[in-house]
């Protein structure tokens, strides 16, 4: 299975990637657990793109792609931006971090998936599921 979306940088298109993974988790019959962590972890990485890698400019776009391979899904979100430096983010929990309203997506998305990589100096991330 191979599934792709392309969105214009704006945060109301985030409704079409919730539309997206729901289209998907019923096609795949997604448990309630891995359903959650999908939904959550992919807007999380669709949210990130738009406001931090596209700077929420609408003439760019955020590709979204997910594939199925035997007992895993995967999730590629690829932005338009520059890229970040992903080896150092803050941690979120750090006492010094815990009021930052923001720098808890990428935490979040390790926490839901069971395997976050970054390509292209960050501007497109990959996280996997397993569906066992």
């Amino acid at each position: 299975m191979r599934r792709e979306l392309t969105i214009k940088s704006v945060s109301e298109n985030l409704r079409e990637v919730e539309k997206f993974v729901d289209e998907i988790s019923a096609e795949l019959s997604l448990s309630d657990e891995i359903y959650g962590n999908l939904l959550i972890a992919t807007l999380e990485a669709a949210n990130n793109a738009i406001v931090h890698g596209n700077k929420s400019l609408e003439v760019k776009l955020v590709d979204i792609l997910l594939t199925v391979e035997e007992t895993k899904l995967i999730l590629r979100v690829k932005d338009q931006g520059v890229g970040f430096d992903y080896k150092n983010i803050p941690d979120p929990t750090a006492p010094e971090n815990l009021e930052k309203i923001n720098g808890r997506g990428v935490f979040l998305m390790q926490r839901l998936s069971d395997q976050i990589e970054f390509f292209e100096n960050g501007r497109i991330v990959q996280l996997t599921f397993s569906l066992k």
